[in-house]
């Protein structure tokens, strides 16, 4: 195939840590591939007289832990000029995400293939959207109403309530029926009363990791990499202190995947990553899924050369 011109939008290139970062590994393909790579955060796009630029930069990058890219100097690009743009801007979802997406959108109108879907970026809450999947779930409830949730912990006698928004773990808090933190956990979640809530009842095979499943174009990877929570700690969340272990996908993972993959494919979502605990789906994450180095490495597999198939197979 030709070059063509791909645009990563993301975190700055001199944070990630590269032996782990999913959008270096997205990277390196693309540049194997024979394609230009560009590079911009999502503060270098703009809107002029409708039609979207960023102030990018052409980059080399390598798989080297000291020295992993190099950047030419900003010019300012029209969008449409780019034959994909990968939105890898990690969570929080606020409204410069919102605005994000919606410059991108204008650059999908204009014939470029964005990854993932913008509209579906802002659509696709990755808590809530697993709501759309009741039959995968633990029992769950989202509310701002402390009645509502002091009687669901009061039936399901150990819950786990998080925030909507968080990443990495933070803001989820493990109670029991009866804790007497229950009443300020729950005001301060909510900002009494103000924002929703997500309560799920406690599932124990969290013991045994919170399983990330990565999802290419409605297919999953055959192993998943279960984060197993510290001793300390209930969250097997990596950036929590847990630690990574590759397991194969049980045939209840696969029907979980089953159900989930015709709602990606229809929404746009190239790149997804599935969390299950035990039997039971948790989070559908599509902003920036995370974790294609550490299963490539522990099973020689090589996920992101997947993604790029199936992103070529769309040019």
């Amino acid at each position: 195939m030709s070059q063509r011109n791909v645009l990563f939008v993301m975190d700055p290139i001199n944070s990630i840590k590269p032996y782990k970062d999913s959008t270096l590994a997205m990277m390196l393909e693309c540049q194997r591939r024979g394609h230009q790579l560009w590079y911009a955060e999502p503060q270098n796009l703009y809107l002029q007289d409708g039609v979207p630029f960023a102030a990018m930069q052409q980059a080399r990058v390598f798989d080297d832990n000291d020295h992993w890219y190099e950047l030419s100097a900003a010019n300012d690009t029209a969008l449409a000029r780019m034959d994909a743009i990968l939105m890898r801007k990690d969570p929080p979802f606020d409204m410069d995400f919102v605005y994000c997406t919606y410059l991108l959108e204008a650059a999908e109108r204009q014939g470029c293939l964005v990854v993932n879907r913008p509209s579906s970026l802002r659509d696709m809450n990755e808590k809530l959207t697993a709501t759309w999947f009741p039959q995968c779930m633990t029992p769950s409830l989202v509310t701002s109403a402390a009645t509502r949730i002091r009687e669901f912990v009061a039936s399901q006698e150990h819950v786990v309530l998080k925030p909507l928004d968080g990443m990495g773990g933070t803001g989820i808090f493990q109670v029991h029926k009866g804790d007497a933190n229950l009443n300020s956990i729950i005001e301060t979640l909510t900002q009494d009363g103000q924002e929703l809530i997500m309560a799920q009842r406690y599932i124990p095979e969290i013991t045994a990791g919170d399983k990330r499943i990565l999802m290419v174009n409605g297919i999953p990877a055959p192993y998943a990499l279960a984060r197993i929570p510290p001793a300390d700690d209930f969250r097997g969340n990596i950036a929590r202190g847990g630690r990574g272990e590759g397991v194969e996908l049980s045939e209840r993972d696969r029907w979980i995947c089953d159900q989930v993959a015709p709602e990606l494919v229809k929404h746009g979502i190239l790149f997804a990553g599935l969390d299950v605990i035990g039997d039971y789906l948790t989070e559908v994450n599509v902003t920036s899924p995370t974790c294609i180095r550490e299963l490539d490495h522990a099973f020689g597999l090589n996920i992101a050369a997947d993604l790029f198939t199936a992103i070529e197979a769309r040019w």
